[in-house]
């Protein structure tokens, strides 16, 4: 089936060695009036507020999976299938919680063109100025000029410097490139704090937009002092035209209702699980359409062009300061290309899809895909969140 409900189990979404992971959360708690911190365990989720307040907060402690596990009563909030399955807006019984995003206060920042095939996408964009139906040509003249087999060119080296002069002299230099190899790596702020959204519910498209795409990545969780503490998976939701006709349009395509999704949870680091099994890890994407349609790919982190804690380190630093932390999106390689509505045109979303994000260190991140004016409204920011903490 093609439901959300079908892929809302926790054998489905949790990770496969989740019974020594870490796993920390938000929940919606309707007795509470709002959102509470949660943490996993085999029971279900149990309330972290007495550890802190919020995710946020809780990033911010020295050692914060010491902290809870020295935390001598955590009470149970709700069973894990139950908080799954009234995710769903269309089926949720407001009066029993929910999962919301992992994250709270955090700024929401991306990295963009770090994987070289994603890099190489950008670039078409840019040649079609946004019409898909040009992408297939100007996928073969870009590939017959530039190659594509830049994954051995480190970005702000001297030989990524050498190849930017022989690419201006043939007139094939891009913005795209500049921050693919150049010096800079490309951050930008891809959503609001508290605008994320979680697991099981609806990922907003613009409702003009005829060329769009999921993006599966991993989502570093990094405090106010710029260390890396956990990771998630998220979805950073691309409007290919829009971006495509001008890069100043970015806001608008990656800045929209319900385009940011993040979880289902944030994994803290520990000596299981740190920034080496990130480097490693294959992040997996599905999409099913309410057509028939499906398509599936991987992203392997371990071909990105820059490294995690080198992304991390150009977010956030003596320029950059962030003090309720950020979550940061590191890219994908993966751009999908399989025809669906006309051969040369590529993929494009259609409301109804429902995609999953997976990788089995992290679990699965499962959305459907509708207009961003037909999503879950977003009514509850930080004002919201400061007038439920006072109460």
């Amino acid at each position: 089936m093609n439901t959300l409900r079908d892929r809302l189990s926790p054998g489905a979404v949790l990770p496969a060695d989740h019974g020594s992971a870490t796993l920390i959360g938000r929940a919606w708690v309707p007795q509470r009036g709002g959102p509470v911190p949660v943490l996993v365990r085999e029971d279900g989720l149990h309330d972290l507020s007495a550890v802190a307040r919020t995710v946020s907060e809780l990033l911010e402690l020295a050692w914060p999976r010491a902290v809870i596990a020295a935390a001598a009563d955590l009470p149970r909030i709700a069973g894990l299938a139950d908080a799954l399955a009234n995710c769903d807006p269309l089926t949720r019984d407001t009066t029993q919680p929910w999962l919301l995003a992992p994250c709270d206060l955090q700024a929401l920042k991306a990295a963009g063109v770090t994987f070289v095939a994603s890099m190489l996408e950008r670039v078409i964009e840019e040649q079609t100025r946004g019409d898909a139906s040009r992408a297939e040509a100007a996928r073969k003249a870009v590939v017959a000029v530039i190659g594509d087999n830049l994954s051995s060119v480190r970005p702000g080296s001297p030989e990524a410097a050498r190849l930017k002069e022989v690419l201006v002299a043939q007139g094939m230099w891009s913005q795209y490139l500049e921050v693919g190899i150049g010096p800079d790596a490309e951050i930008f702020t891809k959503s609001q704090p508290m605008s994320a959204v979680g697991v099981g519910v609806e990922v907003g498209i613009h409702r003009g937009s005829q060329w769009n795409n999921p993006e599966p990545e991993i989502v570093l969780a990094i405090n106010s002092r710029g260390e890396v503490v956990g990771a998630a998976l998220g979805n950073d939701v691309n409007l290919r035209d829009f971006e495509g006709r001008s890069a100043l349009l970015l806001g608008k395509a990656k800045d929209n209702n319900a385009s940011c999704a993040i979880g289902p949870f944030i994994r803290l680091f520990d000596d299981r699980f740190g920034i080496d099994d990130v480097r490693s890890c294959d992040v997996m994407l599905r999409v099913d359409g309410l057509d028939g349609f499906e398509l599936s790919g991987s992203s392997s982190m371990s071909k990105i062009s820059r490294d995690p804690l080198d992304l991390a380190a150009q977010a956030i630093g003596a320029n950059h300061r962030y003090p309720d932390g950020l979550m940061l999106f590191m890219g994908t390689m993966f751009a999908p290309t399989k025809d669906r509505y006309g051969p040369g045109q590529g993929f494009t979303h259609a409301v109804g899809d429902v995609v999953t994000v997976h990788t089995p260190r992290l679990g699965a991140l499962v959305n459907r895909v509708n207009h961003c004016d037909k999503t879950e409204p977003w009514t509850f920011g930080v004002g919201a969140l400061i007038a439920h903490l006072t109460r």
